[in-house]
């Protein structure tokens, strides 16, 4: 298991089972020390069972990220109840750590596959990871993207992409 995703398991384990947010590791890894946004995801038997990010960092490093979007992943997810103690021999974990957001004139430069994409209209953002199961074209990203940050179709967006260094 890569040192990133030992760090999110480690955490929810540790939040989950005690109530204790872990403290960053002593010894950070080459990627652990970079500052950037990162998700995690959480799954149970291949379904999703949460995932909470950042596009842009806002803690220390990577490896503050981890912790905190973990806990938040297990803890945090509206969509989903709170992770019990029951599962979490059965979760397996994705940690993607995100490019900086680049704006882009044209769908052309979308792949879905590739890039990620943030949408936003006034206040309102929605993201949209890469490669999804399920979502094959760039127009589909836009439509969920849209649809998580309750921004109407009719609504004129700024669309970003960014690409993502995914760990398992």
């Amino acid at each position: 298991m890569h040192p990133l995703v030992e760090l999110a398991k480690k955490a929810v384990e540790e939040f989950v089972t005690g109530r204790k947010t872990i403290s960053c590791p002593e010894e950070l890894t080459p990627e652990m020390k970079e500052k950037a946004g990162v998700f995690i995801c959480l799954k149970k038997h291949g379904q999703l069972r949460g995932c909470i990010g950042t596009f842009m960092p806002c803690r220390k490093n990577v490896a503050e990220e981890i912790i905190r979007n973990a806990i938040c992943a297990a803890t945090e997810d509206p969509r989903f109840s709170l992770v019990t103690k029951e599962e979490l021999p059965h979760l397996t974990y994705t940690v993607d750590v995100l490019s900086p957001p680049e704006r882009i004139s044209d769908m052309s430069e979308l792949d879905p596959g590739r890039y990620g994409v943030i949408v936003v209209s006034g206040g309102s953002k929605g993201l949209l990871l890469p490669d999804i199961e399920g979502v094959d074209t760039a127009e589909e990203q836009i439509r969920i993207a849209r649809m998580k940050a309750r921004i109407s179709p009719d609504r004129q967006v700024d669309i970003y992409r960014f690409e993502v260094r995914r760990y398992h």
